[in-house]
């Protein structure tokens, strides 16, 4: 059984596919077939998280499909496994070089200036093609509470990021 806390959701069961059990599957991977290297697979259940084997699987178009053990018919496919969450463990993952850092590792970091102003919480990121970009939501402890998108520029407009003390320290005009 997989922990809550540990599961990193890279996927969705969204429909049946076909008459032998296979499902369509959206992936949140980059790119979206990785998903498939992330193997054993835990779907969300109301009892908590399940492991699943994948017995094959195949870009179909623009989907991709898979075949789950133990899942032999569509009815058994739409009735148990649809708008299921995929998820693997955390803890599958590379660990991150230095200077890079995971998407889920910076959403909720506190942002501030070199001065100390806050200008709020990390609350989620952006894929722009050019740079990334961190959604900066204003609260109580910010400067105001304006949400700011500031790019993810390191050594141009991120300076420090402190991981355990869950602050990012930015060069950016607040007035922005």
């Amino acid at each position: 059984m997989l922990a809550e806390e540990d599961a990193l959701i890279i996927g969705r069961v969204v429909a049946a596919y076909g008459i032998k059990g296979w499902v369509k599957v959206h992936s949140f991977t980059d790119p979206k077939d990785n998903i498939f290297s992330y193997q054993p697979w835990y779907l969300r259940s109301p009892t908590g998280w399940q492991q699943v084997k994948v017995t094959s699987w195949r870009i179909q178009g623009k989907s991709l499909v898979a075949c789950i053990d133990g899942c032999a018919d569509r009815t058994l496919a739409e009735s148990s496994l649809l708008g299921r969450d995929i998820a693997m463990p955390r803890s599958a993952l590379p660990a991150p070089q230095a200077g890079e850092y995971y998407w889920r590792d910076l959403i909720g970091l506190r942002v501030s200036l070199a001065d100390g102003r806050v200008l709020g919480v990390i609350r989620q990121m952006l894929e722009t093609g050019a740079n990334d970009v961190m959604v900066v939501q204003g609260d109580s402890e910010s400067i105001d509470r304006q949400e700011r998108l500031i790019p993810w520029l390191p050594d141009r407009v991120v300076g420090k990021v402190d991981l355990v003390a869950g602050t990012v320290e930015v060069d950016w005009d607040p007035e922005f």
